[in-house]
């Protein structure tokens, strides 16, 4: 986790957001636990979102199926 942790630093520093999508959703499927998951997921869809990357309807899939959505 300590060479995404540096990936996802260096993506944050050059203003990346297709990186960062991919290196977020990279952390939710490492991730031990439902909630650190969601947190990256969640990451990696506003990401999207902002990017207008087609991922994004992927990532808000799976955090419906996590009942992350109101």
């Amino acid at each position: 986790m300590n060479d995404l942790n540096a990936r996802m630093i260096s993506a944050h520093e050059a203003q990346d957001r297709f990186a960062l999508i991919k290196l977020y959703a990279e952390a939710a499927d490492c991730a031990n636990a439902v909630d650190a998951s969601c947190f990256y997921l969640t990451h990696a869809y506003v990401f999207a979102l902002e990017a207008g990357a087609p991922e994004a309807t992927n990532l808000h899939a799976r955090l419906k199926a996590e009942g992350r959505e109101a």
